[in-house]
């Protein structure tokens, strides 16, 4: 990201006059956001501070959170809540968009102020899976943490085929002070592990929705 020019005052200016005051790095980061134009395959959110562009998952990738999906909305039902995939989840003026998501059936009331995306504070359930690559994989195991965490969304759920041989975080309790988690729940793939709370409780994350552990 470029960073602005600030132009000193002309030779004749009052030196004592006061400059005007710069807007705050989250609102001009949010300007920039809204007006970038993307090809097609990429997607830009807004995280710790700085505007990240990555492309859209591979197969394995749309898969997996395919089959997360399908399974979630049998197991939600004609309830109130339901999954939703390539949502805008905002924050103040921080953006992020999430693999998949849990929110109300009904997402107008919950729409931020811009109408750009779903208001993080409605949001009962964040899952990933964790694409390839070293920054990829850091964004989703650390600073997506940190970020859903001071958002205080209920749960976290990280699928991550990049960990040994496949692994599932189930992350709970978010600590916004601290940016963390106070619970957190990791298996290896073909191992089962439930979602703790919210309208997902009691649903299982299983080989059936990951597949085996694979080699490491």
């Amino acid at each position: 990201m470029t960073a602005l020019a600030h132009e000193m005052p002309p030779p004749d200016c009052d030196d004592d006059a006061e400059a005007p005051a710069l807007p705050d790095l989250d609102q001009v980061l949010w300007q920039a956001w809204q007006a970038m134009e993307l090809p097609e395959g990429y997607r830009a959110e807004i995280i710790e501070g700085a505007i990240e562009v990555s492309p859209t998952g591979r197969r394995t990738h749309a898969q997996a959170i395919n089959r997360l999906r399908n399974a979630l909305v049998r197991f939600l039902g004609a309830g109130t809540h339901a999954s939703f995939q390539d949502t805008n989840m905002v924050h103040g003026r921080k953006v992020w968009i999430p693999d998949l998501i849990i929110a109300p059936e009904d997402l107008e009331p919950h729409e931020d102020e811009d109408g750009l995306g779903i208001q993080a504070s409605a949001v009962a359930l964040v899952a990933e899976v964790v694409s390839p690559g070293r920054r990829a994989q850091q964004r989703d195991r650390e600073r997506r943490r940190r970020e859903y965490a001071r958002a205080g969304i209920p749960v976290y759920v990280i699928i991550d085929d990049h960990d040994g041989g496949g692994s599932v975080t189930v992350l709970s309790g978010p600590l916004p002070e601290k940016a963390d988690y106070s619970d957190v729940h990791r298996v290896p793939y073909g191992t089962e592990v439930t979602i703790p709370e919210g309208p997902a409780k009691g649903f299982a994350i299983n080989e059936d929705i990951t597949g085996p552990q694979r080699e490491g």
